[in-house]
């Protein structure tokens, strides 16, 4: 049995639940029992039956928000035929709404259609809105715009540690959430423990909602890293296997320098698309470890090269030399300064095999800086499958194309059992690396990114925090206050555009209050 077919009998199932325990209710409501029967139309009798908004019905389809709509509809059902005592409303909350089958069968309540709508106490009427408060953020936060927080320097110079970032849903199109069992707006843990937010047992099929464009290459991306199956994320060193979910792995942001159907090498550190030198954003930074010797009896402190190049990492190797960690331009205004003999770019030269390096297989004798060329698989391409090309495709095939097994004997590859001998991609995928280029864990380590693990594209950052700054105005970045992720030149603050519109907004709302006063 499909996903989709297992949803469709858990629908079915929801309305005959629904229809047992509420036809005799709705009779008392003046309506005919078969109406607790109809999918969807039910629901639309059921807001007239507790004199709520239509569109309500609407929250009840939307994954996640249905489950904070559930309680609140139990209660409002109950109430409407005079069940108005805390025993009441914690009975049907404990029960998960089956006390309705005891008001339905065991009591002879009467419809209370003039029943006043307003909490009868200041406390009901907190919980009314903290309740719907929550329901109108995980909206937000699932469907349209969610925060996000820098934790590396991956993208460093692009995007700092400390950076808040606003990550739009709706640019490639909102992700229904595949875990719906899980707390609102949380990601895999609950806050300040290690324990899962979720439960991982319920399952709903991969869908999104059409988005306004596709990925662009050099499009910073955050997206559920696909990697993210060993329990040393949740600090076991075991080394043992655990599943998560996709939208429960770890989230991630990087570059994507190439797109579905490219082909990518690296030369030397340098990118290449479809053969071509890729040419990166004027606010892309390139970062490389450099070498830097000084003429003898010459010394640069820590503090003068932090200042002078703005170099966050900064050290010394085993001969004692500066290693700086810079981007070429930066390199160059080393290099004139006086001090300075030489600076090295440090490099992984062709043809030593690392292990790390995807795909992880000695025929392919790659570096993180010398690597490829790949192909970046794409929806509805065809590849011919081999002992070479097989390294590349085996755990995309099992793990994000969802076939159980691929086996192969040398240039024979099985899939389920069956040989085949080429393979029609389902999705498309991507290539995403960091601009700190030799300090980013990216998809030179561990390959792919599924279209399926895309979460958002980070459109705004509304706050930076320098964790090592002295005094609150050194701890925040003024000038990064407000500014926009993508686009050309230096980015600029709309922080007092901001503070002028929402003056104008309390201006205003202050105005509009005396007035009805």
């Amino acid at each position: 049995m499909t996903l989709i077919q297992l949803w469709l009998l858990f629908f079915a199932a929801l309305q005959v639940i629904h229809f047992a325990g509420t036809w005799k209710l709705y009779v008392k409501a003046g309506r005919k029992s078969w109406e607790a029967a109809i999918p969807v139309y039910n629901a639309v009798i059921l807001m007239k039956i507790i004199n709520r908004p239509k569109w309500w019905v609407i929250l009840l389809f939307i994954p996640i928000v249905n489950l904070l709509m559930f309680p609140i509809l139990w209660i409002e059902t109950i109430r409407s035929f005079g069940k108005n005592s805390r025993i009441d409303t914690t009975a049907v909350l404990l029960t998960f709404g089956l006390y309705i089958y005891y008001v339905n069968y065991a009591t002879d309540v009467k419809y209370k259609e003039e029943r006043s709508l307003q909490p009868q106490s200041s406390l009901g009427e907190w919980v009314s809105s903290i309740a719907f408060a929550i329901i109108a953020a995980t909206l937000v936060h699932t469907y349209f715009m969610r925060p996000y927080t820098i934790p590396t320097s991956s993208l460093e110079k692009s995007l700092l540690i400390g950076d808040y970032l606003f990550v739009s849903k709706f640019h490639y199109g909102a992700r229904i959430p595949m875990t719906p069992l899980a707390l609102p707006m949380v990601h895999d843990s609950i806050p300040l423990t290690d324990k899962g937010s979720y439960n991982k047992q319920v399952q709903l099929p991969y869908m999104r909602l059409p988005g306004l464009q596709k990925i662009k290459r050099n499009e910073i991306v955050v997206f559920n890293w696909p990697a993210d199956s060993l329990k040393w994320m949740w600090n076991d060193r075991s080394g043992k296997f655990t599943y998560k979910p996709i939208d429960k792995k770890t989230n991630y942001v990087k570059r994507c320098v190439a797109i579905a159907g490219d082909s990518l090498q690296i030369i030397d550190g340098d990118i290449y698309i479809n053969g071509e030198r890729s040419v990166m954003p004027d606010r892309a930074k390139p970062q490389f470890y450099h070498e830097v010797i000084l003429n003898e009896g010459q010394n640069l402190s820590k503090r003068s090269v932090e200042v002078r190049y703005n170099v966050r990492e900064y050290g010394r190797n085993r001969a004692g030399n500066l290693v700086l960690n810079v981007t070429d331009e930066e390199a160059a205004l080393v290099r004139k300064n006086p001090a300075v003999k030489s600076i090295t770019k440090l490099l992984e030269p062709a043809g030593n095999f690392d292990k790390r390096v995807f795909p992880h297989d000695s025929q392919y004798p790659w570096t993180q800086d010398n690597f490829g060329p790949i192909y970046i698989p794409k929806k509805g391409e065809t590849v011919v499958l081999d002992q070479k090309s097989i390294p590349f495709y085996k755990h995309l095939i099992e793990e994000y194309e969802h076939h159980e097994n691929v086996t192969f004997n040398g240039d024979e590859v099985y899939i389920n059992g069956e040989r085949v001998t080429n393979y029609t991609f389902k999705q498309d995928y991507y290539w995403m690396m960091g601009d700190n280029r030799q300090s980013s864990l990216d998809a030179r380590f561990w390959g792919y990114v599924p279209f399926d693990h895309v979460v958002g594209k980070p459109v705004f950052i509304w706050m930076s925090w320098e964790t090592n700054g002295d005094g609150i105005k050194n701890k925040i970045r003024w000038d990064r206050l407000f500014t926009t992720v993508h686009g050309e030149g230096k980015p600029r603050s709309y922080f007092y555009f901001f503070l002028g519109g929402l003056a104008i907004w309390l201006i205003y709302s202050n105005f509009i209050k005396k007035k009805k006063a």
